[in-house]
């Protein structure tokens, strides 16, 4: 699946709505099977250009294509919104059922699969967000932490096989342990060939698992490119607000004090590899 973003500019036309343009001329292609994070402060456009991925909001102008086909000419969404999944800043918005079974198997059940079919989905899509579903399964959705309903959110999500999964601030509200299960599991997503689309203020977060990032600010994109390229460029961070990193940071004291041989590092366990091959003689085995 390849999704074309082509001169998207938007605006909100409700009462009290400003003047100024959401998104003004946005640009960007999002390759199958890629890892890529949408990055800017709040307000800045990134959840109101998530909602145009799958129709659920249309451009003023330009055009969004997915695999070539324009949206705006498609009669019937249903099949992109399955294909193209996303999973809202606040998990409360998507859990309506009375138990975990039921909202997760909604989505499968509006597909006119059968019932075993959609509980192998079920148990798969719980599963891979780390929740057993025979303890889970006939919970209430709105009784768990914060954590656990963003988890049931994506695997509602993921009970429809989607070939693209776009998280808004998927790591809001959890703590450091939950950050890196959810980092876990997105990465075992995109091992098996989902695209994913983060969109997140967390740039700690986003260095240590995308492949590409882009920073949005004000409806338009400031920046485009690879994770190294980023961190090299403190005038697009400072632009919009945003600080190193801390890893970054913690890398560059160390380079600059000639205790590891370079500051590309991403993340805490890139740097303690680093260091344990720095001390024991050996070049660094850096992603």
């Amino acid at each position: 699946m390849k999704i074309k973003i082509e001169n998207v500019s938007f605006r909100y036309k409700s009462p009290g709505a400003g003047p100024d343009a959401i998104l003004n001329d946005v640009n960007l292609e999002i390759d199958s099977g890629s890892m890529l994070a949408i990055v800017g402060p709040s307000g800045s456009g990134k959840s109101t250009l998530m909602q145009h991925l799958n129709g659920l909001l249309t451009p003023d102008a330009g055009r969004v294509l997915v695999d070539g086909v324009e949206l705006a000419k498609m009669k019937h969404l249903t099949d992109i919104r399955r294909r193209i999944g996303l999973v809202f800043q606040f998990p409360e918005t998507q859990l309506f059922a009375e138990t975990v079974y039921d909202d997760v198997a909604f989505g499968p059940r509006n597909l006119g699969l059968d019932d075993r079919e959609v509980e192998s989905r079920v148990v798969a899509a719980l599963e891979s967000m780390g929740l057993d579903p025979a303890r889970f399964g006939s919970r209430a959705p709105l009784h768990l932490s914060e954590g656990e309903k963003r988890r049931v959110a994506i695997a509602g999500v993921l009970a429809l096989q989607p070939e693209c999964l776009v998280l808004d601030e998927p790591t809001a509200g959890m703590d450091h342990q939950g950050v890196a299960a959810l980092m876990q599991i997105l990465q075992n997503l995109h091992a098996q060939g989902t695209t994913v689309l983060l969109i997140s203020h967390d740039l700690d977060m986003v260095v240590a698992i995308a492949e590409r990032i882009v920073i949005l600010d004000s409806g338009q994109i400031l920046f485009d490119g690879t994770r190294s390229s980023l961190l090299g460029n403190g005038n697009v961070l400072r632009a919009v607000g945003l600080e190193l990193p801390r890893a970054a940071t913690v890398a560059r004291a160390l380079k600059k004090n000639g205790l590891v041989t370079t500051e590309t590092l991403f993340t805490v366990e890139e740097i303690k590899r680093e260091l344990q091959c720095v001390c024991a003689g050996s070049p660094p085995a850096l992603e």
